[in-house]
């Protein structure tokens, strides 16, 4: 009896995690100004899409590291562990690291700013991407969590590694990387600060970070022609 007690209380338990929704919510309406905000998903890791002009225009510490960034209107952002996230090797060699990335509490993490001349999401295909209609008070919030993943405790962004041949840079994060904290995870909280309702057991998964992204965009009924900037 007590066994039984003990199972269904560990199994309600787990539906509760697995079921538990930060709400969100995206303060437009139809016809007001628009700026959209893509969701990239390579399979495992999720990326988000900013107008370069739009961040520009907020000022501050990210608008300070994005200025630095080569040129391109678009910006690629994401997050993730300072060391397995910026080494290019085959995956089979980072198996290890991977381990200690997942496993060990604590890791150094980065914020990659990425500038792209066109937008990426021409190259993902239709089930790899989504996007997000923002009010800019929205969008502000939203790049406000952005900016206070950064690490400024020396004054302002700071780049802590850059690949050779490669215009993304990676600014050192004041978060850590766990398993208890991943990439995705990141995004999804990044987007619920605009106004996306998310699940952050599940966020785990990068499908999971599309389907909150894509069910935000059907809620809001919006006709996304505006332009992106």
């Amino acid at each position: 009896m007590i066994r039984a007690l003990i199972l269904a209380a560990v199994a309600g338990a787990a539906i509760a995690l697995l079921t538990w929704t930060r709400p969100g919510v995206l303060d437009r309406a139809p016809g007001d100004e628009t700026v959209i905000v893509g969701v990239l998903d390579n399979g495992f890791h999720t990326d988000l899409v900013a107008p370069r002009a739009a961040l520009m225009r907020r000022g501050g510490p990210l608008a300070q590291a994005v200025a630095g960034l080569a040129p391109g209107d678009w910006i690629v952002i994401g997050w993730g562990d300072a060391r397995f996230y910026v080494d290019q090797s085959p995956i089979a060699d980072r198996l290890p690291d991977g381990g200690r990335a997942f496993f060990h509490p604590g890791n150094a993490s980065v914020v990659m700013l990425d500038p792209e001349a066109d937008d990426p999401d021409g190259r993902y295909a239709q089930d790899a991407r989504a996007a997000v209609a923002l009010s800019p008070a929205a969008f502000d919030r939203l790049a406000g969590r952005i900016e206070a993943s950064l690490d400024l405790s020396g004054g302002g962004p700071r780049v802590a590694a850059a690949r050779p041949g490669d215009d993304a840079r990676f600014f050192a994060s004041r978060e850590t990387f766990s398993i208890l904290h991943l990439c995705n995870h990141w995004t999804a909280q990044v987007l619920n600060a605009g106004g996306v309702t998310i699940r952050p057991v599940r966020a785990i998964l990068s499908s999971e970070v599309m389907r909150s992204a894509r069910d935000a965009d059907k809620a809001s009924k919006l006709d996304r022609t505006p332009a992106r900037a």
